[in-house]
């Protein structure tokens, strides 16, 4: 993240997101596939990086090797070729985005950290600081309900900010000026979509 300053000298604070060019390689439709979508594709790399199914099914549209392929519903898919390409120019300033990545892992962490439940005493001969207390009732029900908080993996799951606004849009260096924090590290791989 880095801060802008706006014609009044307030401070914005924004992300900058290098956006595409991503090429639409597959149109699905209700008729065919039974549903309206496309897969777009991103990221050029070598054919050895990879296998001959994914060779093949780019190379049946004519598509150089990609190395990430997502799928995103569309209500009507006659506006989009294969091919083509995607860009910051489908974006505005002033619009606001869904920004959808893997969220920084945190590693195995305790429930302070992970839930922010509340230490036991530290003091007074107290053995209980950040242990997990009780985790369920006696004999009956005689097993730890479904869904109880504890110990675990934190982060590195799939996390979605919504409406999120565009400050600027760079077409020439495709870049995407966006208001805030999005998931993950710098370089994270993030998909977006336009807010409904």
């Amino acid at each position: 993240m880095t801060q802008i300053f706006d014609e009044s000298g307030n401070i914005i604070p924004v992300t900058i997101l290098k956006v595409g060019p991503c090429v639409v390689t597959q149109v699905k439709t209700t008729l065919n596939d039974g549903y309206n979508a496309i897969q777009v594709g991103y990221g050029n790399v070598s054919t050895k990086s990879l296998t001959q199914p994914q060779l093949g099914h780019l190379q049946k549209s004519n598509i150089q090797p990609l190395k990430y392929l997502k799928e995103f519903r569309v209500s009507d898919p006659t506006n989009f070729n294969v091919g083509q390409v995607l860009d910051v120019e489908s974006f505005v300033a002033g619009q606001l985005i869904n920004v959808t990545g893997k969220s920084i892992g945190k590693g195995f962490s305790g429930l302070q950290k992970r839930y922010n439940f509340a230490r036991g005493p530290m003091t007074h001969g107290s053995k209980n600081h950040r242990a997990p207390g009780s985790i369920g009732m006696g004999t009956s029900p005689g097993r730890v309900l479904p869904g109880k908080k504890m110990a675990g993996q934190l982060g590195n799951k799939t996390a979605n900010i919504k409406k999120l606004k565009i400050v600027q849009v760079n077409n020439d260096e495709n870049i995407l000026v966006v208001k805030g924090a999005v998931p993950g590290k710098p370089g994270n791989l993030l998909s977006i979509v336009l807010s409904t």
